[in-house]
């Protein structure tokens, strides 16, 4: 095996690591958010706080999930050597834009430190995405003689 290969493998399967790890952590966070706003007995904005609790599990179990999918696809493409179908790669896609827009976000509510940890998860996604890039979609090479068009 070559080491080019084996690098590929390995960012996959640290990509697949960290979601799975990150998805985990995202449903108990919001399994504990949960547990705090039962216990406040408070309503907000006319919503109960049972509904909110429910509201809190049920989007970190989803998110959890679907991090979990996404790592799912991730060690797939490790074991295989070769990327997803094109909606793997479009959950891949998505995975990565929200890590984007949640790091953003996250700057200004929890810090830097948060941030880096989010632009790391997003860097292994768009490294396993660009390495296992479908060959087609590389332009062929262009003719010594040919003449491009350009436009004016």
């Amino acid at each position: 095996m070559s080491s080019g290969i084996s690098v590929r493998r390995g960012m996959a399967a640290a990509t697949a690591v960290v979601l799975v790890v990150e998805g985990l952590a995202i449903a108990f966070l919001n399994w504990l958010l949960g547990l705090i706003v039962q216990k406040q007995e408070m309503s907000m904005g006319g919503i109960s706080h049972t509904s909110m609790a429910v509201g809190s599990w049920v989007a970190g179990g989803l998110f959890g999930l679907f991090l979990v999918v996404c790592a799912a696809l991730a060690l797939r493409i490790a074991l295989r050597d070769r990327m997803a179908g094109r909606l793997g790669r479009i959950v891949l896609i998505v995975c990565a834009v929200v890590h984007g827009v949640v790091g953003a976000v996250v700057i200004g509510l929890v810090g830097w430190a948060a941030f880096v940890g989010m632009m790391v998860i997003l860097g292994l996604l768009v490294g396993t995405l660009l390495i296992y890039a479908p060959e087609d979609a590389v332009p062929a090479a262009v003719p010594s003689g040919a003449v491009i068009p350009t436009v004016p």
